[in-house]
């Protein structure tokens, strides 16, 4: 009778389904316990990008504590699909782009694959935009403003700039070579050390402005006589489902992570100790430090790059290095073991993790980041909505599919077998196509609308309405439409009873 604690390993070895890296994990190496989830979770909490999330809400007209009300909000939403995604990885030991076989098929599993892996590149090239202008203010501070120069035409940086980018994603490579288990261990250090300065950097504001200055008390915009009188409900929607959707590239890859997990216990208490609450009280930190810079320069400083160049002596350097470290420790975790696994699961013939890895490296420097920050509403409405009306469908088949069609009973065998109950037709599930298709279609017009206005200004106003809501909408969508295709398929694949974890 086999192990009940050991996942079965895959005994057919197709070549275009199976290697090393997509395999099972062994017993042996399922030893991630809830504290290193904690620190998997404030690693990649506490970032530039999550730093910022309350500024671009700010920005469009909140106060500061109903910015930091949303971002905790958007975050005990998408915690939900995240625990009930991790348990599958939890359960059998599988990575996302395997785990996902079961619903869309054997080949089809690579299109959401690869979805999920084209918005890590471009998370991928946003931490290294962010890493790379620190390394650029440093060098601006010791050689006296040397590197800043005139921008290079179609590029739209200066030769700086982009040297400083290219040396900061030269760094990841080194940790992209050593596997995912080198990313836990840089996590699991440097996550406490994370805190303190988080904590000092608070103190430091509060000590330097002899309080947190007038923004924390300051009204919305949205209240009587404020700028945006009246629109607080067309603003809050969308806005909200942009926090909802910040995480949900890796709600749906959370099994690459859980595969690992030493028990469902470790998993879940991991995820709803370390994501929530330390989103939300890293958007107070900004809140508040972002405040005293009112105080203290006469404006809002939003970026922490910039509030560091600001600052004097041996503080600077301080600043910048832990951004930098800062910034590498979170993009590892979070843009590189999934699209590694992802990339490795669509090509698993020529890759494996490292060359997955470096294939996200190479994707997410020609995507161009720093075009897709350039502003808080683009930031928001056309990058956080518009990747998670991509994902949040895939997300939803895949809860559909584990939760209330499998009932959580997979065959992992079957998973690695191209003519096996997975296969469906051709390798593809029909049923998750059309759901997918069905949940993003509708919310098309409304991203072409948000991202270019001018071009799509025809769109009408029913569509526009609808993008507002594209995460949850999507993912509801594409639960309804799969479980009706799926209802009574005399091809739905047999349902081995495997002990659980």
């Amino acid at each position: 009778m086999p192990d009940p604690t050991t996942p079965p390993q895959a005994p057919a070895r197709d070549a275009g389904l199976w290697n090393a890296d997509l395999a099972p994990t062994p017993a042996a190496q399922r030893n991630w316990t809830a504290y290193h989830y904690v620190t998997l979770w404030i690693g990649l909490v506490v970032c530039i990008p999550g730093y910022m999330l309350a500024a671009g809400l700010i920005d469009q007209g909140f106060s500061a504590w109903q910015a930091v009300g949303l971002v905790l909000a958007g975050n005990l939403v998408v915690l939900v699909p995240m625990l009930l995604n991790g348990h599958a990885g939890a359960k059998y030991a599988v990575p996302f782009a395997v785990l996902v076989r079961s619903s869309f098929g054997t080949q089809g599993a690579k299109l959401p694959a690869l979805l999920r892996a084209l918005v890590a590149c471009g998370w991928f090239g946003i931490q290294c935009w962010v890493g790379g202008s620190a390394i650029y203010a440093i060098g601006n501070i010791v050689s006296g403003g040397a590197l800043a120069g005139a921008r290079l035409g179609w590029i739209g940086i200066d030769a700086g700039q982009l040297a400083c980018f290219v040396l900061f994603w030269a760094l990841h490579l080194w940790f992209i070579a050593r596997g995912p288990e080198s990313v836990r261990w840089i996590e699991t250090v440097t996550a406490p050390v994370k805190v303190l300065i988080v904590l000092a950097l608070l103190a430091w504001a509060w000590h330097k402005a002899d309080g947190f200055g007038p923004m924390l008390a300051a009204p919305s915009q949205f209240d009587a006589g404020g700028k945006r009188e009246g629109q607080f409900w067309a603003v809050f929607w969308p806005a909200f489902t942009a926090m909802a959707g910040y995480w949900s590239g890796l709600a749906m890859n959370i099994p690459d992570f859980t595969r690992f997990a030493r028990s469902q216990r470790d998993q879940a208490i991991g995820h709803a100790v370390g994501l929530p609450l330390p989103q939300a009280g890293l958007a107070f930190v900004g809140v508040a430090v972002t405040s005293a810079t009112v105080t203290l320069y006469g404006q809002a400083i939003w970026d922490p790059v910039d509030l560091a160049g600001r600052m004097e002596g041996l503080a600077v350097a301080v600043g910048l290095a832990i951004i930098t470290l800062d910034t590498l420790c979170v993009n590892l975790a979070a843009n590189v073991v999934g699209p590694a696994y992802d990339f490795t699961a669509i090509f698993p013939r020529r890759l494996n993790f490292a060359r997955g890895g470096y294939l996200t490296a190479v994707l997410g420097i020609a995507m161009m980041p720093w075009k897709l920050i350039e502003s808080s509403g683009g930031y928001i409405f056309t990058w956080l909505i518009g990747y998670g009306a991509l994902l949040g469908p895939v997300l939803g088949i895949m809860i559909a599919d584990y939760w209330l069609l499998r009932r959580t009973r997979i065959d992992v065998a079957a998973l690695y077998d191209a003519q096996g109950p997975y296969a469906y037709r051709q390798g593809w599930n029909p049923a998750a196509l059309g759901a997918l298709l069905a949940a993003v279609l509708p919310h098309v017009p409304g991203f072409l609308a948000t991202a270019f206005p001018q071009a799509f200004a025809g769109v009408p106003e029913f569509f526009k309405q609808l993008y507002q809501y594209a995460w949850f909408s999507g993912l509801a969508i594409a639960i309804v439409v799969y479980l009706l295709m799926m209802a009574g398929s005399a091809r739905r694949p047999a349902q081995a009873a495997l002990p659980s974890r």
